[in-house]
């Protein structure tokens, strides 16, 4: 048997002046880093990194629509992501303060 649960969708964001342009921002910048990232890679990727810049593109192209179009739907990246990331910088930093006080 097989048994699938359908989320809920998430509610619509709050909508404050400058947000258009803050989410803009954020969903473009996302998919250039990931394009970024790419090209200062020194292995020959071929026809698989060009599909892969294609593909950072096309998703750069389809959140900056909805961040835009639909800003009340977007969710912004950085604050999903960059909490996760803040939190383990700052644990690795606690593990080398005490590693530092332990000696």
């Amino acid at each position: 048997m097989w048994v699938i649960f359908a989320r809920a969708p998430p509610p619509d964001a709050q909508v404050w002046p400058g947000r258009r342009v803050l989410a803009l921002v954020d969903a473009v910048a996302w998919p250039a880093a990931w394009a970024a990232w790419l090209l200062g890679l020194s292995v020959p990727f071929g026809l698989a990194g060009q599909c892969a810049l294609a593909w950072c593109g096309l998703a750069a192209v389809r959140r900056a629509v909805r961040a835009v179009g639909e800003n009340h739907r977007y969710h912004f990246t950085t604050w999903r992501w960059g909490r996760w990331v803040a939190l383990a910088l700052l644990f690795g930093y606690a593990l080398k303060l005490a590693a530092v006080f332990a000696s």
